[in-house]
C-alpha cells in the first residue's frame, strides 16, 4: 500500500475504473452471446438483438474499454453471420 496520498487516491481511483470496465465488458459479452444465439438459431427477434449489440459495442468503444478498430471488427463480424444467415 502507498504511503503518498496521491499514490493511496490513484489506487482507488485505479480500481473504480477497473471494476467499470469489467462491467462493461462483461455485459457486451453477454450481449454478443445472445445476439450469436439468436442468429444461430434464427430467433425472430435476431434483427433487435443485433441492434442491441451493436449499441454496446459502440458504447464500449466510446468510453475506451474496447479499442475502435476492435469494435469494428466485433460489428464487421456480427454483420456476416447476419448475412449468412
Amino acid at each position: 500500500m502507498p504511503n503518498i496520498k496521491s499514490a493511496k487516491k490513484r489506487v482507488i481511483v485505479n480500481n473504480q475504473r477497473a471494476a467499470r470496465n469489467k462491467a462493461v465488458k462483461s455485459e457486451l459479452k453477454t450481449v454478443l452471446k445472445k445476439a450469436d444465439a439468436a442468429i444461430a438459431g434464427g430467433d425472430a427477434n435476431k434483427d433487435a438483438l443485433v441492434k442491441v449489440a451493436v449499441k454496446k459495442i459502440d458504447q464500449a468503444a466510446a468510453k475506451g474499454v474496447i479499442h475502435k478498430n476492435n469494435a469494428a471488427r466485433k460489428k464487421a463480424q456480427l454483420a456476416c453471420k447476419v448475412a449468412k444467415a
